[in-house]
């Protein structure tokens, strides 16, 4: 264990931090110390450890509790985001690669079409239409990421289509898209698992970001881009309001990024070499 430990310090730092987060976020679904949306005036602005362990904001609302949700709100969030995005994006990826020809010319041009639109601008326009909440959230951040997994699985798989084993199945008659389930897809699992562990990391970034713009979940259930935004006016006499939870979504991205690092270097056998 201690030999593993030293050989792999980024995978198992990114896997404490992220084990910890989703430890957090599902202990929030049952017990936080206070009610994260429960407003006591009297206690408005209290520092840590005079009122709670992190102090309350200027609604006296626990800041501890509020993380303590926001870390659900936020991580299921960009889950269900990066669960859409990585799906179709894959699907779409392994298509071009079976299909090529114009189908590829025109799938590709859409995906930079899409690149040219951060989610942040792509839900600030949906919301326009069918209003800000989780779903537009969802919604806006799957939108950015299909072409990220697209363009990647795309780019490895043209690479195995030229693989003898590939080549060999052809030669026989098997189908394209026989061959895109039984040997393409397989051998892209290990590059997929990566990649989505780092976008989770943009994505709860991104989340973050819609929140503070006010596109993300509606109050009063607590976010931590919300937390940040409700923070500026108190910058001054209360700085630990912005300081918590921007210290906490850094932890998050921090986490699931070195957890991807170290993944790549476990699952990728030349960078294992």
């Amino acid at each position: 264990m201690m030999t593993f430990l030293r050989r792999r310090p980024t995978f198992f730092a990114g896997a404490v931090i992220t084990g910890l987060l989703v430890a957090i976020a599902l202990l929030s679904l049952v017990w936080t110390p206070h009610a994260p949306t429960k407003i006591q005036i009297l206690n408005k602005l209290k520092p840590p450890l005079t009122q709670g362990l992190l102090g309350t904001d200027h609604f006296g609302r626990d800041i501890l509790s509020m993380l303590m949700a926001g870390a659900w709100n936020s991580l299921s969030t960009s889950i269900m985001a990066v669960a859409i995005g990585a799906t179709l994006g894959t699907l779409l990826g392994v298509v071009v690669a079976a299909q090529r020809g114009l189908f590829e010319t025109i799938a590709m041009r859409i995906c930079d079409i899409i690149f040219a639109l951060p989610p942040i601008l792509s839900a600030m326009m949906l919301g326009a239409f069918i209003g800000s909440g989780r779903f537009t959230a969802i919604i806006a951040i799957a939108t950015f990421m299909v072409p990220v997994f697209a363009r990647l699985t795309c780019g490895a798989a043209l690479q195995l289509w030229a693989r003898d084993f590939v080549l060999a199945a052809e030669s026989i008659g098997r189908s394209r898209c026989g061959i895109t389930v039984t040997h393409i897809l397989p051998n892209l699992s290990n590059l997929i698992i990566v990649q989505v562990s780092i976008q989770l990391g943009l994505a709860i970034l991104t989340e973050a970001g819609l929140s503070f713009l006010g596109l993300g979940m509606p109050p009063p259930a607590p976010t931590w881009g919300r937390m940040l935004w409700e923070s500026q006016t108190y910058l001054s006499t209360a700085p630990w309001l912005a300081i918590l939870p921007g210290l906490t979504i850094a932890c998050a991205v921090l986490g699931l990024n070195l957890l991807g690092d170290g993944l790549r270097d476990m699952l990728d056998p030349k960078a294992r070499h």
